[in-house]
């Protein structure tokens, strides 16, 4: 007769031990708000540092941007120490004293995925305008046809809303560009508020860098208005930094000389070594 297997007492049949042994997988319920937590975080730190939405809420960027359009903003690139250039389409904090209504409430809802991303917030005084002109530049523009100079260089341009003149009805300068700050204009010249309007406020009508957000760089709704915001090739022309960038290389090819004088003067005093 065939005796019996022993097994050691306890033991169960061979492979049960190892499925014992096996992580059961957590049930869905267990799992989802892991799931979204993680999902809310990575969207906190996106809206902090990468991108934002935002709502286009008035006419004044037409027809670039029209009134409910859905920009996403570039916040990355400031981290690194980028700065808002000519051309640009930047979105900027109120600097004081532009945007005179209160801010509109909104349902907690949209106040939830506004505070993760997911939507613009109605709270925040934001504005969004194009950079004409950047710290050390000169701006002008005399009224009528005459297109907007910057550093003596007319500007062409083809995105301003059709029927508009250059400057509106609001001609100005020339103004000089305080360093760190930035003058902008809507692309809707005679229904924008833009630097123009705010002359008598503190920074004559400039915009400090450290108010602006990030970069405008697509239209990401409605769909069928989906596009890119470029800066414009006038912005590109030869010249048109040539102001603000003589004055440095004037004082380096200045200071070469005088450096150059003081190395011989040093030599010659400079005791005889054995």
């Amino acid at each position: 007769m065939q005796e019996a297997e022993e097994r050691p007492e306890g033991a169960g049949r061979p492979g049960e031990a190892g499925r014992a042994g096996r992580r059961q997988p957590r049930p869905l319920w267990k799992e989802l708000p892991i799931l979204i937590g993680i999902a809310l975080i990575l969207a906190l730190i996106i809206k902090s540092f990468l991108v934002q939405a935002f709502s286009i809420p008035s006419d004044s960027m037409q027809n670039t941007l029209q009134r409910g359009d859905r920009v996403l903003v570039d916040k990355l690139t400031p981290w690194f120490g980028s700065k808002p250039e000519r051309g640009e389409v930047v979105v900027f904090h109120d600097p004081g004293g532009w945007l005179n209504e209160p801010a509109t409430g909104q349902n907690p809802f949209r106040k939830v995925l506004s505070f993760i991303g997911l939507m613009p917030s109605a709270d925040e005084k934001d504005l969004i305008k194009r950079v004409i002109a950047i710290g050390g530049d000169t701006v002008e523009c005399k009224g009528g046809d005459e297109p907007v100079l910057v550093n003596g260089k007319a500007l062409k341009e083809p995105y301003v809303f059709a029927g508009n003149t250059p400057c509106g009805d609001k001609p100005f300068g020339p103004v000089t560009v305080p360093e760190g700050r930035m003058w902008v204009m809507g692309d809707h010249r005679q229904d924008s508020l833009d630097s123009r309007y705010h002359q008598d406020l503190e920074g004559g009508g400039t915009v400090s860098v450290d108010e602006a957000v990030g970069r405008a760089i697509v239209v990401a709704w409605p769909v069928n208005r989906w596009s890119t915001l470029p800066v414009p090739d006038t912005f590109g022309q030869k010249g048109l930094s040539a102001a603000a960038v003589a004055p440095s290389a004037l004082g380096f090819m200045g200071a070469v000389p005088i450096v150059l004088w003081r190395r011989r003067r040093q030599a010659r005093r400079a005791p005889a070594r054995s």
